[in-house]
């Protein structure tokens, strides 16, 4: 949770010789039997429709105020205003966009005016109308979406958020232009599944939703030249009890294949199945924890992979939650034979004999324990199960590539397991699948899964052409 936030008050007076400026709000916020519609399709969540209020229920409960402020010079003079302050680039995993600081203490005559409004007269309203005994504080920034800028899915819970507010200062917007706010339906487990609807930016129009489990959202990517310009922040009040956490269930594993060394020489550059490289490699692992193997496999067999990833028959679904990812998977049944070959290359036992010399991990029997290195006895074995010297064991995770930055990824992770998380067998297992990226497709860090010790195994095809403004590369947090 969240430390105590410093929000926003209404200013108790303006700087001396700075002219003043007053936000009048829109006249139907003053309608009582306006008010009380409202509060009553809030609290049994129905749908009202009114020239000055549209609240809909789903797929969570949100409202959409057009002409928020009441007069279009005040509102020229706010956007003006907020162009003109210092705007600092954010970019991560989640969003990319320019940012303001905390207008909470802002002494622009035009800012303040809009945050002295929000804080008394719209704060008032929302209470009656939401039934949330909201604070007279909020927090308000900023933000600047412009060209391939976007917000990737989150629901915007942190402790005391009770409300979301967006209100928009954007040119004559069209849904072509992206950077419509996407809301998500969500499943029994309170994640997210479907954009069930789009709300595209409109000059002046407030937008504000209730904050709770599954209230997911996003900013979809501005596809445009345009400004996308807008105050928002958040309305706090008591705390909500939050759902247990979902915990996902994981890709099947199972063991390796019981194939030999014959398929490593089938399909794998030789360069990479003699010895001495191979020890070259762990030592680079070793250092690094990664290594990039490039044309990892013989030309002719990369080919064919190439070619069958073209198959019209393979078929793709989605995999999520947007909160986490999205991307396409293939069903393994509908693989090509030149595919389903290479997914089982990837689960021989082989290869798992080959990835524990690359790595120093041990991932097949024949591969040397740390007990064994401790005594001196530390052998690589071939994939025929000669051996040879090797470098001391270290438990890491790897990206072993063909060709980087690509947009459709066979995957596997072979799990190195220590005597304590070894299946019972003991022999390590692995999970993978073959997916598919294009535009928009993603992953985002998340910390919902167990922590573990594997390998990570990446191979890339069709990504010949691509460079760092293509998108798609592959990074690593360390936090």
């Amino acid at each position: 949770m969240a430390t105590k936030r410093r929000g926003a008050a209404a200013p108790a007076a303006a700087k001396r010789g700075r002219r003043e400026a007053h936000a009048e709000l829109c006249a139907a916020l003053g309608d009582a039997a306006l008010r009380e519609r409202a509060g009553a399709a809030w609290a049994r969540g129905e749908r009202l429709r009114h020239d000055a209020v549209v609240l809909e229920p789903a797929p969570f409960r949100h409202c959409v105020i057009p002409g928020f402020l009441a007069s279009s010079a005040f509102a020229e003079a706010l956007r003006d205003e907020l162009l003109g302050l210092d705007f600092r680039g954010r970019r991560n995993d989640l969003l990319s966009l320019r940012q303001s600081e905390e207008l909470g203490a802002s002494t622009e005559p035009h800012v303040a005016a809009l945050r002295h409004a929000l804080c008394e007269e719209f704060q008032v309203w929302l209470s009656a109308v939401t039934q949330i005994e909201l604070e007279p504080t909020i927090d308000i920034s900023c933000a600047k979406y412009e060209y391939t800028d976007v917000l990737l899915c989150h629901d915007d819970e942190l402790e005391g958020r009770r409300i979301a507010f967006i209100l928009y200062l954007v040119p004559p917007w069209e849904k072509s232009d992206g950077g419509t706010l996407d809301l998500y339906s969500t499943d029994e487990h309170f994640q997210p599944q479907q954009i069930t609807k789009s709300l595209v930016p409109s000059w002046n129009t407030l937008v504000f939703f209730e904050v709770s489990p599954v209230s997911f959202h996003q900013v979809s990517e501005v596809l445009s030249q345009k400004c996308r310009l807008s105050v928002s922040g958040w309305f706090h009040g008591p705390s909500v009890a939050r759902p247990a956490r979902h915990i996902e269930a994981p890709l099947a594993r199972s063991p390796h294949i019981p194939y030999d060394h014959e398929i490593l020489y089938e399909w794998i550059n030789e360069v990479y199945l003699d010895l001495d490289s191979q020890a070259q490699i762990q030592e680079e692992f070793e250092e690094r924890s990664e290594i990039l193997l490039k044309d990892f496999l013989k030309k002719e067999k990369y080919q064919l992979l190439c070619e069958a990833l073209e198959n019209k028959e393979i078929q793709w679904s989605s995999r999520g939650p947007a909160n986490k990812r999205l991307y396409e998977a293939a069903e393994e049944d509908s693989l090509p034979d030149t595919l389903k070959k290479f997914l089982q290359l990837l689960r021989s036992e082989a290869l798992f004999l080959l990835l524990s010399n690359f790595t120093g991990l041990k991932l097949h029997f024949l591969a040397p324990s740390d007990e064994d290195e401790d005594a001196g006895e530390g052998q690589a074995a071939d994939s025929s199960g000669h051996s040879s010297p090797k470098p001391e064991q270290e438990e890491t995770e790897q990206a072993a590539n063909g060709n980087s930055h690509q947009p459709r990824q066979p995957e596997s992770t072979p799990e190195a397991q220590d005597s304590e998380t070894r299946s019972s067998s003991g022999t390590p297992v692995c999970a993978g699948e073959l997916r598919r990226w294009t535009h928009g497709h993603y992953t985002l860090v998340h910390d919902s899964q167990a922590t573990e010790f594997a390998l990570d195994l990446l191979f890339f095809c069709g990504c010949e052409g691509q460079n760092c403004s293509t998108g798609g590369e592959q990074c690593t947090k360390q936090l």
